[in-house]
């Protein structure tokens, strides 16, 4: 056991932690509705318009956007949250081989980012399968541009409902905690920025806007998926102010990804120097 560690620590802790969740009867409930929901949005899109069939890649990107701001997040944060405090007899037992704590973080997070991935993957594959034959793959970039966010959204809400994890050493605390922080990024944030736009000045109201778009995922994917739909029309003010200081979509969806992979950095390097000051 300790050679394999010596091994690969990070890939034989996420291989563990993979086997694990693909075992969980939820992980195989969450796929397929995920599943279902895809579809159905999909279908129901092109209903409402009098219409009959399957819509394109596109118009289910925009559909699908607000269910994977929501849902994602939400999973995310309760599959961290749920595995971190559940197994901490087992961390212990990890962090007391010859490994270092940093690889059995790691590995459990990407474990668990693997099962995140192959459950939503499945439902956008099986969507994908379905609708190429009815709009003959238009909007298909898109389609993966979604899926891409989608999956790295999942990862920061993963990192982070780790990071609150170990600060609480109770479970409900934790699961409080976390719930605050995704109901923080969905809604209260939004709000407080609308908030502060209303007691300033034109200007600076939107510079408030564009500058609170990189603190919050959420909006950041929100605009991106907009930008590459090309929905010049609805992705508001700090989407418009994005392309026009960045002279383009290349440059904005660039800084976009750029902001997203900061997300995923920092909380993960605070939760590791929480980890190594914790007695495990």
């Amino acid at each position: 056991m300790i050679g394999r560690y010596r091994k690969s620590p990070i890939l034989t802790i996420a291989v563990m932690e993979w086997k694990i969740n693909l075992r969980n009867k939820w992980m195989v409930i969450f796929a397929a509705v995920f599943c279902l929901l895809v579809l159905a949005i999909s279908y129901a899109g092109t209903r409402a318009e009098g219409f009959s069939g399957l819509q394109s890649f596109s118009r289910t990107s925009a559909s699908l956007l607000n269910l994977v701001l929501y849902l994602v997040p939400l999973i995310a944060m309760v599959m961290g949250t749920i595995s971190f405090t559940s197994d901490r007899g087992s961390l212990d037992l990890l962090t007391a081989q010859p490994v270092r704590r940093r690889d059995v973080v790691g590995g459990k997070i990407a474990g668990l980012f693997a099962s995140m991935v192959a459950s939503t993957g499945i439902g956008f594959l099986a969507a994908g399968v379905v609708i190429t034959p009815m709009s003959g793959g238009s909007g298909l970039l898109s389609y993966c541009y979604l899926v891409i966010l989608t999956q790295i959204l999942g990862l920061i809400f993963l990192i982070i409902a780790a990071l609150i994890t170990f600060a609480n050493d109770r479970r409900q605390k934790a699961f409080g905690y976390a719930l605050f922080v995704w109901f923080f990024f969905i809604i209260f944030y939004d709000l407080i920025v609308i908030g502060l736009t209303a007691v300033t000045g034109d200007t600076a109201a939107k510079y408030i806007i564009f500058l609170s778009l990189f603190g919050n995922p959420v909006d950041i994917v929100r605009v991106g998926s907009l930008i590459m739909l090309d929905n010049v029309t609805i992705f508001g003010v700090a989407g418009a102010m994005l392309l026009r200081f960045l002279g383009g979509t290349f440059g904005s969806v660039s800084l976009l990804f750029i902001a997203l992979l900061s997300w995923v950095i920092i909380p993960f390097v605070i939760m590791l120097r929480l980890v190594r000051k914790q007695d495990m």
